[in-house]
């Protein structure tokens, strides 16, 4: 027989299954061994310990797991026999993930079978780049930032996003305003403050 007690918990879904561990393992002196992901969303926490502290740690865990509306079941094997140890500790080969299918299979130069491939309605036919050419106004090339803007932006590149929004809060003129530069990315506060100072 094995000198530990294991204790199972067995959850619906992630969320239950990390606030169930985390309660047991904060409730007693145990260890956390591992989980397992079963179908239709099905995780077991298995856990280690002395048996008073595995059956503390279990109903601590099945209560916190039970609050969040996601346990099926809850069990303490007090001293499991050697022979369960390899349903407790699988081998590595045993472990791995299940692997997505490839995005695209290779080719084996055989036909495929089944029906073919409809004509997806948004695909376009790729354009004649000649024709878009010729279709284009010329525009001039776009006016190079003077000194003062580049060294304003390499300013505002030092910065952080947070003192890049205080900043903005207290600039006048800018076109983004209130929960705008709370949401505002460091690129687009750098630009807003760029075209504040040098309207063009």
């Amino acid at each position: 027989m094995l000198e530990y007690a294991l204790g199972l918990i067995e959850t619906r879904g992630l969320v239950g299954a990390i606030e169930a561990a985390d309660a047991a393992t904060k409730a007693a002196d145990v260890q956390l061994i591992g989980k397992e992901r079963a179908d239709a969303g099905l995780m077991t926490i298995k856990l280690k310990g002395d048996v008073a502290a595995i059956r503390a740690a279990v109903d601590a865990g099945a209560a916190a797991a039970q609050r969040v509306g996601e346990l099926v079941s809850a069990h303490v094997i007090p001293r499991p026999d050697d022979e369960t140890e390899i349903l407790i500790y699988p081998p590595p080969w045993q472990t791995r993930e299940k692997q997505p299918f490839p995005e695209q299979l290779p080719d084996t130069g055989k036909p495929k079978r089944g029906r073919p491939r409809k004509k997806d309605p948004m695909e376009t036919p790729p354009m004649d780049i000649q024709e878009t050419i010729e279709k284009e106004p010329v525009t001039s090339p776009p006016k190079l930032m003077s000194d003062d803007e580049q060294t304003y932006r390499q300013q505002l590149e030092s910065m952080t996003v947070h003192e890049l929004r205080r900043h903005a809060r207290s600039v006048e003129g800018l076109s983004i305003y209130g929960r705008q530069i709370s949401r505002a990315n460091r690129e687009q506060l750098i630009d807003e403050l760029i075209k504040a100072k040098f309207p063009k």
